[in-house]
C-alpha cells in the first residue's frame, strides 16, 4: 500500500513561481534597440526577491542565463533568436559590461577594462549590455572567474536615483536591483527615458507584491527543471 505524497504546488510556467507568487501581472513589454544579455548567478535562481526574470519577460530583445562560469567569448557573442517576422542575419554587436570599475579591480588582479569610447555608443541598434544577476559578492566573484567577461568595456552608471528596491539589502545607496540598474543604462544608451519608465512602474509593483507577502521563502519559486 503506498501514500500519495504532498501535493506539488501549481507553477506559473512563464515566471517559474507558483500561482500563489506569480509575478506576471507586472510582465510589461518594452521597446528598446540594445539587447540585453543576463547572466545569473545560480543562487539567485530560487530568490523570490530577484528581478531578473521580471526584466527579461519585459524586454523582447533580451536573453537570461544561469551560471557561474563561461569559458570563452562564444555565449557573450551568439545571437539572439530572431522576433516573430523578421528576416535575414542579425548584425554583429558591440558588447558592454554593466559593472563599474572601482578600486578593488587592482586587489582583486582583474586587468584594467577596455576603454568605452563615444564611437562605441552611437548606435544603440548595434549594442548588447551585459548584465550580471547576483549580489556584488556573487557579481564580483562571476568577473573574477571569467575572463570573457574582463575583456569586454565596462559601462559605469552615475547620479543614480535612490531604489525602489526595499525588500534587499543594500551595502552602499547607490546600489540598485538588477531591474533598475539594466533600465537606467538603457535609458543612457538608447537616449530616452519614457519607454522605459513603465518597466519601473511594473517594478514597484512588483516590490509591493513581496511586501505584502512578507518576503516569501525561496521555496515559492519552481526548480528551474521542473
Amino acid at each position: 500500500m503506498t501514500t500519495a505524497g504532498p501535493a506539488r504546488r501549481e507553477i506559473c510556467k512563464l515566471c517559474l513561481r507558483a500561482r500563489s507568487a506569480c509575478i506576471c501581472q507586472w510582465i510589461t513589454p518594452i521597446a528598446h534597440q540594445v539587447e540585453v544579455l543576463i547572466l545569473q548567478h545560480p543562487l539567485e535562481l530560487t530568490c523570490a526577491k530577484g528581478s531578473a526574470r521580471l526584466l527579461h519577460l519585459c524586454l523582447p530583445h533580451s536573453r537570461l542565463v544561469p551560471g557561474e562560469l563561461f569559458p570563452d567569448d562564444s555565449l557573450l557573442n551568439a545571437p539572439f533568436a530572431l522576433p516573430p517576422g523578421s528576416v535575414g542575419v542579425q548584425p554583429s554587436r558591440q558588447l558592454l559590461l554593466l559593472y563599474p570599475e572601482t578600486a578593488q579591480d587592482q586587489a582583486l588582479g582583474l586587468p584594467a577594462a577596455p576603454a568605452l569610447t563615444p564611437a562605441m555608443l552611437q548606435d544603440p541598434s548595434k549594442l548588447r549590455l551585459v548584465v550580471l544577476d547576483g549580489t556584488w559578492r556573487k557579481s564580483r566573484k562571476m568577473l573574477c572567474l571569467n575572463p570573457a567577461l574582463q575583456r569586454l568595456p565596462r559601462l559605469s552608471l552615475e547620479d543614480l536615483p535612490a531604489s525602489s528596491y526595499r525588500i534587499r539589502k543594500a551595502h552602499r545607496p547607490d546600489q540598485l536591483s538588477t531591474l533598475e540598474a539594466t533600465c537606467a543604462a538603457l535609458m543612457r544608451l538608447e537616449g530616452r527615458t519614457a519607454p522605459f519608465e513603465p518597466l519601473l512602474k511594473a517594478f514597484d509593483g512588483f516590490v509591493a507584491q513581496q511586501l505584502a507577502r512578507r518576503l516569501p521563502s525561496p521555496e515559492t519559486l519552481a526548480h528551474p527543471d521542473s
